[in-house]
């Protein structure tokens, strides 16, 4: 991903997998559901709403990344990988079990 390509979407949204209210961040884009953290494949490049798909990204993983971590989802629609940096509330629980899932590209 190339910085100049990052769109700034930071909003609320109800979940489409679990039903929840998700309020946004304040600090940085929301990207996904901090309960169940399923996302949207709905972006080519963060933000854009380029992304035709539509469907719902199941977090499949966890991998380090700098000095946090990302979620690593596949879509269940089109089958693509993508992946999205852990929020501050995320359910912990669910990153933990993620976390001894090994995933191979």
């Amino acid at each position: 991903m190339d910085k100049k390509n990052f769109k700034m979407i930071d909003e609320d949204f109800i979940c489409e997998n679990c039903g929840k209210e998700v309020k946004h961040l304040s600090y940085t884009a929301r990207d996904h559901c901090p309960y169940c953290l399923h996302s949207k494949h709905v972006d080519i490049n963060p933000g854009d709403r380029s992304e035709s798909c539509h469907g719902d990204l199941m977090p499949i993983g966890i991998e380090k990344y700098k000095d946090t971590y990302k979620i690593i989802y596949k879509c269940k629609k089109c089958g693509k990988l993508r992946k999205n940096i852990i929020a501050r509330d995320d359910n912990m629980e669910l990153i933990i079990k993620l976390s001894t899932n090994p995933v191979n590209y």
